[in-house]
This record gives structure tokens, sequence and C-alpha cells, in this order.
């Protein structure tokens, strides 16, 4: 029995000792593995608090551009990611318009060259907003490569951002630091990063529209304040070209007001380089400004308004290199007075395409021109009307005071021509012919007042040639107007009357040896006569010949003709006769 017992106690040692050694490495397994999932609870709870923090980081002020900015930090920092760019897809959804970058030096950037547009795998992202993963970048059939100067980039981690279910863009993240690739706890914690960034760009881009509206809402109190006193027309499409860029947060903006077949840039606000377009006439036919300046399109968005004006061959020397990117044009509404013209707003390249940008402000604006235009064509009616209310007056009164009594003293003279002693008869007709031409000369001026100021005037230009001439003949012609020679006489025939003239006073200075001209133009409803006479050695059949053929075409262009005929006792009258209209 005690052998038994012995043998049997010393199987019941040996087991026990079995069981506690298997029980230690059991235990030693499952610390072990609470260990390790201490360690993941840990690291998980890391990336929580890394996630949470990164989240409330992305939210601290409603700035766009600082918000992308700390967003692709962020993800940077919380999948150990060596390089992180942040892409802004462009409203057709196809291409980047905006991109972002962390890693990468203002050097380099300079020296790999242009951003990226969204082509091979960040292309692949826009087309298939899902998250990717990737261990080597260049062994995908997507990839396009790098170009040169860009630092070597191997994995690879995409996702998109998304806000209110509409892409907004996507965050590529290269080169974990540790070497390895992006992890599927990358992916996720990424994932949920750029979900709570989709949050924090939507309300940030309603921030920024809110705070443009208010802005706006402050730009139209000041120059609708302008526009309540005497102003500057120039001056305020200028405020409105300068809020314009401003508010967009454009590069550069301009307003073009249509003159005929012409669009004139009337103002200009942005860099010096675009100072000197200021004046400019352009073709009011061009393929992009004519179809919004015509009222064919209401609204036109390009991506690259120099390069399209290049390709088209038109403004040659615009500043194609001057760095604009997406520019919107917008037609000014049609007022009273048939205002037309362009408002151009052109982004700088990689602006924010924020909501500053949008038609809708940039219409807004371009409704602001064409009230001040209006309001200053009716400023500007309002003064005519003042001046031609007072010329009218005057004129008036020229008629029925002065002439009258001109009139009637010239009568007094012409009763005493009678009486007078022969010594004093040829004075007194002297004074009743100036007396005529004094009157002549105040009918003349009568004429002139019932123009409006800085119009073309025919008078005045017959005035002006007469002077022109004088120098060269040694004395003043004399010129007689009769009729409504401005009322009457249509635009397209006063250019030949002036032409006729000329050519009269030149063949005279260089050929009649004249001492006297008279220069005559009579209108009525019906014809125009215009006369010019000399009193020179008259001229050969040869340049009859010739002047009246030069003459003559100029008549009949008018439906009229030309007489030139000897003046007696001696000289030359040329007379071209002509319909008014």
């Amino acid at each position: 029995m005690a052998g038994d017992g012995q043998t049997g106690h010393g199987t019941w040692d040996e087991g026990a000792l079995e069981y506690g050694g298997l029980s230690r490495v059991r235990l030693d397994a499952l610390l072990q593995e609470l260990l390790g999932r201490v360690d993941e609870i840990m690291e998980y709870q890391e990336r929580l608090r890394a996630l949470l923090d990164a989240v409330v980081g992305i939210g601290t002020d409603l700035d766009l551009n600082s918000t992308l900015d700390r967003i692709v930090s962020a993800a940077c920092e919380l999948a150990g990611s060596r390089y992180g760019a942040l892409g802004v897809v462009g409203p057709d959804g196809k291409r980047l318009v905006r991109f972002i970058t962390r890693g990468v030096t203002d050097e380099e950037i300079a020296a790999i060259g242009p951003y990226p547009e969204g082509h091979g795998i960040l292309g692949l992202l826009i087309e298939h907003p899902e998250p990717i993963r990737m261990h080597d970048l260049a062994e995908h059939p997507r990839s396009y490569g790098f170009p040169a100067n860009h630092p070597p980039m191997k994995s690879f981690l995409g996702v998109p951002i998304r806000t209110r279910e509409h892409a907004y863009g996507n965050l590529y993240l290269t080169e974990k630091t540790d070497g390895a690739d992006f992890t599927e706890d990358d992916e996720r914690t990424v994932t949920a990063l750029a979900a709570a960034a989709g949050v924090v760009i939507d309300n940030a881009r309603l921030y920024a529209d809110t705070e443009q509206r208010r802005r706006w809402h402050e730009v139209n109190a000041e120059i609708n304040q302008l526009m309540l006193g005497e102003y500057d027309p120039d001056q305020a499409l200028q405020l409105i070209a300068q809020r314009a860029r401003e508010i967009s947060g454009a590069r550069v903006s301009g307003l073009l007001v249509a003159d005929g077949d012409e669009l004139v840039v009337r103002a200009v606000d942005g860099p010096a380089e675009f100072g000197r377009h200021l004046g400019r006439r352009v073709p009011a036919t061009l393929p992009v400004l004519g179809a919004v300046a015509s009222g064919d399109e209401q609204v036109v968005v390009i991506e690259d308004l120099a390069q399209v004006l290049k390709d088209v061959g038109a403004l040659t020397d615009f500043p194609v290199g001057a760095g604009l990117g997406r520019t919107t044009i917008a037609p000014l509404p049609a007022g009273r007075t048939g205002t037309g013209g362009i408002l151009v707003v052109a982004l700088g390249q990689g602006s924010s395409t924020g909501a500053g940008e949008g038609a809708d402000l940039v219409r807004m604006f371009a409704g602001q021109a064409t009230l001040a235009l209006e309001r200053a064509q009716a400023q500007q009616d309002r003064d005519m009307l003042a001046v031609l209310e007072d010329r009218d007056r005057i004129a008036r009164d020229l008629h029925d005071l002065v002439i009258q009594r001109l009139f009637a003293t010239g009568l007094q003279l012409q009763g005493m021509h009678r009486l007078a002693r022969p010594e004093h008869q040829d004075r007194l007709s002297r004074a009743v012919d100036d007396i005529d031409t004094t009157i002549h000369d105040l009918r003349a001026a009568i004429f002139e007042l019932q123009q409006p100021p800085n119009a073309s005037s025919l008078r005045g230009d017959l005035q002006a040639l007469i002077s022109e001439y004088a120098g060269a003949l040694g004395f003043r012609p004399q010129l007689t107007l009769a009729g409504p020679i401005d009322t009457a006489v249509a635009p397209n025939v006063r250019p030949q009357i002036l032409a006729a003239v000329r050519e009269s006073l030149s063949n005279i200075v260089r050929h009649a040896e004249a001492s006297q001209v008279t220069v005559e133009v009579v209108a009525d409803a019906a014809q125009v006569v215009t006369r010019v006479s000399d009193n020179g050695v008259g001229i050969g059949a040869e340049t009859r010949r010739s002047g009246l053929r030069n003459l003559t075409e100029r008549a009949q262009a008018l439906g009229g003709s030309v007489r030139i005929s000897d003046n007696q006792p001696h000289g030359t009258v040329v007379e071209l006769t002509a319909p008014t209209d």
C-alpha cells in the first residue's frame, strides 16, 4: 500500500508540475495578448484623440483658405505622411482648379512647374470618389509619372471630400514617414477627417458667401451715395471695377462700354500692366466679348481669357502670362438709353473657387454699372437742356432786340444818305454795309447757339477752314452763310461741301494770284449751294477740265452738279449745288 501510495503520490506531483507549467505558458500568452490589446486600445484612443484634436483644429475659424491648409496638415499628421495635398475640383467636375500642398517648399514648387489638373491617378479619384490605397504609385496603369524636379513618392492614400453630397475635392497623401504602406486604420482615420472637413468647408463657404453679400450691400450703398449727387461717370465706373475686384477676390476687373461697333475700356482695376489698356478700343465682334455684349449670352465663365483671346488672334499684346485663372464676363443690362457693354472679372491662377466669384455677384455689379451710366446720361441731358434753354433765350434776345435795332439804325442811315453831303455819303454807305455784315454775323451766331455744345457744326467747320487759308492767301476770305445749313444739310453732304471749298481755296492759293475771295453757302429745305469766287487771273482750259472733273465727282456722289465760270471783270466762280438730304 505504501508502495502504491508512494507511486500514486509521485505521479500526482509530476502531473501537478506539468499542469502548472502549462498554466504559466497560457497565462503568459494571455497576458501578452492582453497587453497587445491594451496597446491597441491605447493606440486607438490616441488616434481618436488626435482625430478629435484635428477636427477641432480645422474648425477654429471660418476663413476658407486657412481651413484648407489646416485640413492638409491634419491629414498628414494623422496618417504619418510626409507629403500631402488637397485638390479642389472645378464646377465641371472633371479637373482640379486649386491645389494646396504640404511638405514641398515654394522653391521646389516653382521648379516642378504648374500644379496638376487632375490627370492620371489624381483623375481616377475624381472619376471614382472612393478611398484608394497603393503600395507604389508607379505600378498603377493610370500613372503618368512625375515631372522633372519632383520629389520621389511611392506609397499613396487618396480620400474624397464631399460637401452636401457633392464632390468638393480630394485629399492626397504620399510617403508614410516610417517607409511602410498606409494602413486600413489610416484610411478610416483620414476618411473620418474628410467627413468632418466637408462640414467645415461647407460652413466656411456659407460664411464667405454671407460675408461677401454683406460687403456687397455696403458697396451698393457706397455707390448709390456717390450717384445721388453730382459725379463723374468715369469715377463711378472705376469705383465699381475696384469694388468688384476686391469683393470677388479677383486679380483684375474691367468695364468695357459699347460705342458703335467697338467696346471701349472705361475702367480697369488691378496690376499696373493692365492699366495701359484704359481707353483702348476693341472690336465688339470678338468671339467671347461680342457674344456677351450683344446679349446672346447672359454670363460666360472661361478658364483662361488671355489664352482664348490669343487663340482667336485678338489683342496680341494682352499679357497672356499674367497668371489669370477663371474669368467671369457679364453683360451690362440694357438701360433706357440702350447702354451696352460688359464687366470682366478675372481671378488669379489658384485663387479660391468660393462664392465670391459667382455669376450672381458679377451680374449685380454689371447692373450697378448700367445704373451709373444711365444716371450720368440723365445728368448730362439735364445740364444740356439748361444750356440750350439759356441759348434759346439769348438767341431770342439777339433776334428780337439787337437785330431789330440794327435794322432800324441801318434804315435811318440810308434815309440820311440822300440828305448828306457827297463827302459824307461814302462814310454812311460803309456804315450801312458794316451794319449788314454785323447782322449776318449775328444770324450766324444765333444758328450756332441753336447747336448743342461740342456738337459738330458745318458753320464752325467752314469758319475754321477760312481761318486755315487766311495765312496762305495773305488775307481772310469773306464768308457768307445763309439759311439753316446746320439743320437742313445732311451729315453725308457736309464733308463734300468742305472738300469742295478746300479744293477751291487751294487752287486759288496756287494759281489765282487773287486779292479778294468770297465763300458763300446758302441752304434751304431742298438744296444747298456752295459758291467760291475770286478776282484772280482766272484758270486756263486744262486747269478748268481737271478741276471740274474732281468737283463733278463729288457732286455726282451727292446727286448734284458743279459749274465753273468766269468772274466779272476777272477771276473765277466755282459753284457746287447738291440736295440737302
